[in-house]
């Protein structure tokens, strides 16, 4: 979405942090975000995804369940949530992404039939999500002690909430637009930080902190303003944003007029969308979220036959390294309980 640029304008309040800078927090994560993440990052040299005996790919469950062991023993508190029905003015956003793909898919077959090596880096544009993977990422991580939940609408939308509530420390994902939710404080990279291999060179990646407030107080914006310089560049429900408006020219608008009427006039956004701005706004302001409460929350309750009937019986991960990290995991929750109780000791 056209929100990425934003980077450019913020990047003295992007805080670069160490893993264990996480720890004992409880961070809500964007669930397709991160599930899209392991099926790009987690494949074969070839660019293919991880399958099992039977071709269904298996991707998605080997990130949940290593990556999420990783962070859990990091200290770390998980909650993922999943998209629910998405407004229907997100469906070119939609449209546009699939066009994408299949574009990708073609590059990819190409590169492949004129043997190029470095085939991953068109593949991992390829992933899609089906329902049956969906169901089966919940069923594992249900088995892990990871709660999740399912949003009425926009997944981001409801972690945004969780944090706003405190019932979570952080929103979990890539996109900057978990902070036109009111997302006061976003993780990036929590679900691929350390070492990787971006187009053939090794990179360590960490995760990265923006507090809303840094931002508000940085842009000298208040949060509709934010709003508003997120339409004019291009949001998930106006992908497209205004026809020859960067992040810096569009930041500029948004400074010299108080009144968003005379923003919007400005940039004849009626010549380029049917749908109102005031709409959008009203949207990012007050999204659809299911309300929950910090005690319905229940972490690292382990159903260790399950996750081996999941990942073992149904999907061919080896055996061995699949009870050991079972083995790790109760392990780290242990030790989580463990700290929480000395921490309620001593703060007592």
């Amino acid at each position: 979405m056209g929100l990425a640029e934003i980077r450019e304008l913020i990047k003295p309040v992007i805080k670069e942090v160490d893993l264990s800078y996480l720890s004992g927090k409880i961070v809500a994560l964007d669930a397709f975000n991160a599930l899209y993440q392991f099926l790009a990052a987690i494949r074969q040299p070839d660019g293919t995804p991880l399958k099992d005996s039977k071709g269904r790919i298996t991707s998605h469950l080997s990130g949940l369940f290593y990556r999420n062991k990783n962070l859990i023993e990091n200290g770390i508190k998980l909650i993922y949530v999943f998209d629910g029905r998405h407004p229907e003015f997100k469906k070119k956003e939609q449209e546009l992404r699939e066009e994408q793909r299949k574009k990708m898919e073609e590059k990819y077959e190409i590169a492949k039939e004129a043997g190029e090596k470095n085939l991953k880096k068109y593949a991992e544009f390829t992933s899609k999500l089906d329902y049956n993977m969906i169901d089966e990422a919940k069923e594992l991580l249900k088995a892990m002690g990871v709660p999740y939940i399912q949003a009425p609408s926009e997944g981001e939308a409801e972690a945004a909430y969780l944090v706003k509530k405190n019932i979570a420390d952080f929103v979990g994902s890539q996109d900057y637009d978990s902070l036109l939710f009111g997302g006061t404080r976003v993780v990036r990279n929590i679900t691929i930080s350390g070492k990787r291999k971006i187009r053939g060179v090794e990179v360590n990646i960490s995760p990265e902190i923006i507090e809303l407030k840094d931002v508000l107080n940085y842009l000298n914006l208040n949060q509709e303003k934010l709003i508003i310089l997120a339409l004019v560049v291009g949001t998930d429900y106006n992908p497209d944003g205004i026809k020859g408006i960067g992040i810096k020219k569009a930041y500029e608008i948004v400074k010299k007029y108080d009144d968003p009427e005379k923003i919007f006039n400005y940039i004849n956004w009626d010549k380029y969308y049917d749908i109102s701005w005031k709409e959008l706004e009203k949207f990012f302001l007050d999204p659809p979220v299911v309300d929950i409460n910090k005690e319905d929350i229940k972490f690292g309750e382990i159903d260790e036959e399950k996750i081996r009937k999941i990942l073992i019986d149904n999907h061919d991960f080896s055996e061995e390294r699949v009870n050991k990290s079972i083995e790790e995991l109760k392990k780290s929750y242990k030790q989580g309980s463990q700290k929480n109780l000395l921490s309620f000791f001593q703060n007592g």
